[in-house]
């Protein structure tokens, strides 16, 4: 009875049930003084979603033309943000760059520049959580006070939102659509996020890219954070699409949709 009751235990265990139970659990790490959920997989279907919600709900822009738009999540920071500005001013590329709210109130110094050199703004929450975690009430707050903050600076609400993780759920889509709001996604992961190196970073994205590409990377990390592999990927992912007759754009730009609500 004893080896029969191991057994039984090692089977369950070992099952797929339960390996797939600890391939799908959460990482969580910090986000400065903010707290960071990421789900593995995301439980939102992204493809229904996008079917669902055609207009509201965006991972890329048009095939037509050769566009693609260079996008920068979990801005501002005081170390990495200041560098890729340098970057893309010296490399004359606008950028969309989507900022978290509590960050906007820590580096209001690197906002203004963000805006005074033209780039484009989305809102991208205010500290960060998963949306599919809140109630209605705490994601309308999400987006309402990043909007307040945005527009102290722009003088306008930004148009478009980013969810963190990506992950957002019908109902969400129906009140920001019901505000005139788009919701853009990505079709091409750096996955910088992990600290990958230059190569790495550069692969993920040349070897993904293609007409109309929505292209993630980021541009503040939490403590501890390495995004140096950005900071060197950059200037080769830019000559490089400029050498096969891409026009780097900002995602309104792409979308055709104005930067203001």
């Amino acid at each position: 009875m004893k080896h029969l009751w191991m057994l039984a235990c090692l089977f369950l265990c070992f099952s797929p049930l339960s390996l797939k139970g600890k391939m799908s659990a959460n990482l969580t790490f910090m986000l400065d003084n903010a707290q960071v959920v990421s789900n593995i997989d995301p439980p939102s279907d992204l493809s229904k979603l996008k079917n669902k919600y055609k207009s509201t709900f965006l991972m890329k822009g048009p095939e037509s033309k050769r566009e693609v738009a260079l996008t920068f999540d979990d801005a501002p920071d005081e170390t990495f943000t200041p560098i890729i500005l340098d970057i893309l001013k010296q490399k004359d590329v606008k950028a969309t760059f989507f900022l978290v709210g509590y960050r906007i109130e820590k580096y209001p110094d690197v906002v203004k520049r963000i805006v005074q050199e033209g780039h484009a703004i989305g809102n991208h929450s205010y500290n960060h959580p998963d949306f599919l975690t809140l109630s209605n009430t705490d994601f309308w707050n999400q987006i309402g006070r990043t909007d307040e903050l945005i527009e102290s600076y722009t003088g306008f609400k930004p148009t478009i939102v980013r969810p963190p993780y990506g992950n957002i759920n019908d109902k969400q889509l129906e009140w920001l659509a019901s505000h005139k709001r788009i919701v853009v996604n990505w079709n091409v992961d750096s996955l910088d996020w992990k600290g990958l190196d230059a190569e790495q970073v550069t692969n993920n994205i040349l070897l993904n890219v293609t007409p109309g590409s929505i292209i993630l990377q980021h541009s503040g990390t939490g403590d501890g954070g390495d995004l140096s592999g950005t900071i060197r990927a950059l200037p080769i992912i830019i000559d490089k699409l400029k050498e096969d007759d891409y026009k780097l754009v900002t995602v309104q730009e792409l979308l055709e949709v104005s930067s203001k609500q």
